[in-house]
């Protein structure tokens, strides 16, 4: 119990510094503050982290057979189920913000990468209610899905620096022209969807050297050799995306609302962020000796 009591006393001491900012945000909208409930949003949060941290499948499974079966002395607070699933998206902006905090700083070395969240079977897309109007057909090289875009950035530690959610039509290169490597610098890696000679410049513009798979009709690039082993290694992003899909899983179909997918999300990616051991680049070292030679 000592991860859980971790885990749980670092949101609550994140939460406390964010919740008064937070409700003066509501009331200066024209909302009222958070009505008070016995379970508490650091408890709420906690719970839905601790859900990705076990690797549960179906989160109606882990709370009744989980929190309400072994875990009530720890939360002596819990609602039922449909209660607690009413509240969850009182902890949707906490964890934005927490997500925020966790993530790694640029190394000099980043990748970045797209992968798909789909949200339903593409046979039962004409039938799908949930995300009518949200989500999107977009293609991968894996073929068509219905749902939409998780579009990230992580340093050669493997940690998150960046990240975006779009529509599943949208073009690879979109979010990264609209910001996303603002707070970057040195050197950047991505696949063959990001090939643009034109994004190439903008970003140079901004000291950020941005090096791309080519496309078969394409002439070969001449890279310096510490260069061109990093681009070699970008698939590390996609052991990344692999880690978050089957061990946080991030990505399934039986998502009842918005918020719900939002908030599974997002939790996921915080579980993530809590892994003591993440896909890295041990040899980076190694490849500027070779460049050296």
């Amino acid at each position: 119990m000592d991860n859980l009591t971790e885990l749980y006393c670092h949101i609550d001491d994140f939460y406390q510094q964010f919740k008064p900012e937070f409700e003066k945000q509501l009331i200066e909208n024209g909302r009222k503050r958070l009505r008070a409930c016995k379970i508490s949003v650091p408890e709420i949060m906690t719970i839905l982290v601790l859900f990705h941290q076990l690797r549960y499948r179906q989160f109606k499974g882990f709370y009744y057979h989980h929190m309400l079966g072994m875990m009530k002395e720890y939360f002596p607070n819990l609602p039922s189920y449909s209660r607690f699933i009413e509240l969850i998206p009182r902890s949707i902006m906490p964890l934005c913000v927490y997500l925020k905090s966790l993530m790694g700083h640029c190394t000099g070395i980043s990748f970045i990468d797209a992968t798909k969240l789909s949200v339903c079977h593409n046979k039962r897309i004409k039938r799908h209610k949930v995300f009518k109007g949200i989500a999107e057909r977009g293609k991968t090289s894996m073929g068509w899905f219905y749902g939409f875009k998780l579009h990230a950035v992580i340093n050669h530690h493997g940690e998150l620096l960046v990240i975006r959610v779009t529509r599943g039509n949208i073009d690879d290169r979109v979010p990264l022209k609209q910001g996303m490597a603002d707070d970057l610098f040195g050197k950047l890696f991505g696949d063959k969807g990001y090939v643009s000679q034109e994004l190439k410049e903008t970003l140079l513009e901004d000291d950020i050297d941005f090096m791309t798979k080519l496309r078969k009709n394409m002439k070969k690039q001449t890279l310096d050799p510490f260069d061109e082993g990093l681009l070699n290694q970008r698939s590390l992003i996609e052991t990344v995306f692999d880690e978050l899909k089957n061990l946080c899983q991030i990505e399934h179909s039986r998502h009842r609302s918005v918020s719900g997918f939002a908030a599974n999300l997002l939790a996921g990616l915080v579980a993530y962020c809590w892994f003591p051991l993440k896909p890295s680049l041990k040899n980076v070292s190694a490849y500027r000796q070779v460049a050296k030679t």
